[in-house]
């Protein structure tokens, strides 16, 4: 299993949310150029970058900083955030990402979500954010309707290969992952699953290993001091 530590970006500072609320944003880090080293020194061969300006209202303001990363670092970028179109794909990859996390353009256009899997394969990732078994968009703001096992399915139906799930709920609680939704959803779909949200512990992450996941994120965990990334790492790494 692989592991993601985490940088999510507003306004070009490093923060993290409580359940994805935006008032709630906190500064967790002063640079993300320097945090990213420190989770390659720590064993990581990836790193999870969420553009919030990107996923709240479109405008990535962050492209400079995600390019300095994903170009500097030594690290595989997976970023998410305000996906909407294949010429932001293109945008995107031009940076030196490797895999591009669609999100809410996968609920309102299932087509370019079907598009952008044929193009670039297992460099597109679909990321479904539920609260309460229901997909939320517009950086979690707004409830699609939508049940997300079923979407899942519809996402691995036109070739989805890898999916990043998070339970609104944990996310950033530090309260342990939603077990049961990611076994549930593994069981449902043959796509790589990514679990996010709540990943606390040592024990959170050999769980999820057990489980089969193809990885997992760690975001608070690792800026709250509860989990050890470079024991973390070792325990992936063990079959």
């Amino acid at each position: 299993m692989i592991l993601l530590p985490a940088i999510d970006l507003k306004d070009g500072k490093c923060v993290r949310l409580q359940k994805g609320e935006f008032d709630t944003v906190h500064q967790v880090a002063d640079n993300a150029l320097d945090t990213a080293a420190a989770f390659a020194a720590a064993g990581a061969e990836w790193i999870h970058m969420v553009d919030l300006d990107g996923a709240r209202n479109g405008l990535r303001r962050n492209a400079a900083i995600v390019a300095q990363v994903a170009q500097n670092a030594g690290l595989k970028v997976e970023l998410g955030g305000g996906i909407r179109s294949m010429a932001d794909l293109e945008e995107i990859f031009s940076l030196g990402v490797e895999r591009a996390v669609i999100g809410s353009a996968a609920v309102s256009d299932p087509d370019f979500a079907a598009q952008a899997a044929e193009k670039y394969g297992e460099h597109i990732a679909v990321g479904i954010d539920c609260l309460d078994g229901r997909v939320r968009t517009a950086g979690w703001e707004k409830d699609s309707g939508l049940d997300g096992i079923a979407f899942a399915k519809s996402m691995a139906a036109i070739g989805v290969k890898v999916i990043v799930y998070t339970d609104i709920a944990t996310d950033g609680m530090l309260s342990g992952p939603s077990f049961a939704q990611l076994e549930h959803l593994a069981e449902s779909v043959p796509c790589r699953i990514v679990a996010s949200g709540g990943v606390t512990t040592l024990a959170d992450v050999k769980r999820l290993r057990d489980m089969g996941l193809y990885g997992a994120i760690i975001g608070k965990a690792y800026y709250a001091g509860t989990i050890d990334l470079p024991q973390a790492m070792k325990e992936c790494n063990i079959c």
